[in-house]
């Protein structure tokens, strides 16, 4: 495939729309030069591993790895995060939560989540384990409605991990300023899961201990913004009269 020059300088959904995979691929490895050549392997090995994870799992109209590629991307890029071990944290958010059998291979008999996890720390370093724990969704009690569960998880588990948070906001923003992006029933349900997280996202990112500059915390704050706004059109609209 051929990708145009400027694809460092494209919206990253953009370059999901007209490039896919390749084009997030490619913009990912531009980032990455900004990282030392051990940083690089780091990063190439996660990438690798996410991508081997998710093979099969799709998220509306594209690959899982779309998503995960863009999160990483985005700390990079717009967060201008140069901790590796975040960035790696960062594709691998959803590994654990998702696929910790495959991930954890003959170790997983006992308690998957924690195999899952010793795993990744074995590979990449405890902090690495560390940050993704604190962005994995604990075991849903079925009693309890799922989306209350979520928010109070999110706000108890970002509270005490600053650079968590750095993870999930970049998260948080493909989902919700990207709703738009997703198809079929999803779009609402989405908007209903996400909404109530704005103003924990705003109250979290504004905490001085949260570990980024001034600006980039705005430029977070005008995403909300934007993420608030695409929630109540899709939420808030009037009924349609016959």
């Amino acid at each position: 495939m051929d990708l145009p020059p400027y694809l460092a300088t494209m919206p990253m959904h953009a370059i999901t729309e007209m490039h896919g995979e390749a084009g997030l691929r490619e913009r990912f490895r531009l980032e990455s030069e900004a990282f030392d050549a051990d940083a690089r392997r780091r990063l190439g090995e996660a990438l690798e591993l996410a991508a081997r994870l998710h093979h099969d799992d799709r998220r509306s109209r594209e690959p899982y790895l779309n998503h995960l590629l863009r999160v990483a991307i985005r700390m990079m890029h717009h967060y201008e995060v140069r901790d590796v071990d975040v960035i790696v944290a960062g594709l691998l958010h959803d590994a654990v939560e998702d696929h910790p059998a495959e991930l954890a291979g003959e170790l997983a008999a006992a308690d998957p989540t924690a195999a899952a996890l010793a795993v990744l720390a074995e590979r990449f370093g405890p902090r690495v384990a560390h940050l993704v724990a604190a962005v994995t969704n604990p075991q849903w009690d079925p009693a309890r409605d799922r989306n209350e569960q979520y928010h109070e998880h999110v706000a108890a588990s970002l509270d005490r991990e600053p650079w968590a948070r750095v993870i999930k906001v970049s998260d948080f923003t493909d989902n919700g300023v990207g709703v738009i992006h997703s198809v079929g029933p999803k779009v609402e349900s989405s908007a209903r899961k996400y909404r109530p997280l704005v103003p924990v996202f705003r109250d979290l990112v504004t905490r001085p201990d949260t570990p980024l500059s001034a600006p980039v915390k705005q430029h977070i704050l005008d995403q909300l913004d934007l993420a608030e706004e695409r929630f109540s059109a899709i939420l808030d609209q009037p009924a349609h009269r016959s």
